[in-house]
């Protein structure tokens, strides 16, 4: 069963994100079999990635990266967040407390290190702090890890 993680950018504008719902869907579409969808369920590409994962019959594995993350997430996105957890098959908890750039880093480290592949919604920038989907999508490469890299053409953040 492959295993496909994803990291991403958060807070995508409704159109941005919508062309990455079709983009991400068709590349799961392609899996020959049943998957496993790793995510961390931010808003924005994590919970994009995870409402595809669930919808193409998929197992959810949700990788949290602080006690302190759901808090840490914009108001409005708590309920999807809830939700998606509920849905979910596995739940990886990392030992941070807070929601900071080392846990994010971390949480990504786990989630390359437990794919075959990783799906990076990016739009190619240099990552706006430690943790970003730049420095997942380096670490990834770095580890000879398949990425698969999903921007919208013209799209911007």
């Amino acid at each position: 069963m492959p295993r496909i993680a994803v990291t991403g950018h958060r807070q995508l504008r409704a159109d941005v994100e919508r062309a990455v719902d079709t983009a991400v869907r068709a590349r799961l579409a392609a899996v020959d079999g049943p998957l496993t969808g790793l995510s961390c369920l931010a808003d924005g590409a994590d919970t994009v990635f995870a409402r595809a994962v669930l919808d193409a019959g998929g197992d959810l594995e949700v990788v949290v990266p602080a006690a302190g993350f759901r808090d840490a997430l914009p108001a409005e996105h708590r309920p999807a967040y809830d939700a998606l957890m509920a849905s979910a098959a596995r739940i990886h908890r990392l030992a941070h407390r807070e929601s900071a750039p080392a846990a994010h880093m971390d949480a990504g480290r786990h989630l390359v290190d437990h794919c075959d592949e990783l799906v990076a919604v990016w739009d190619g920038r240099p990552a706006r702090g430690h943790g970003g989907t730049a420095d997942i999508v380096g670490y990834a490469r770095a580890r000879h890890r398949p990425v698969s890299v999903v921007w919208p053409e013209g799209a911007t953040r």
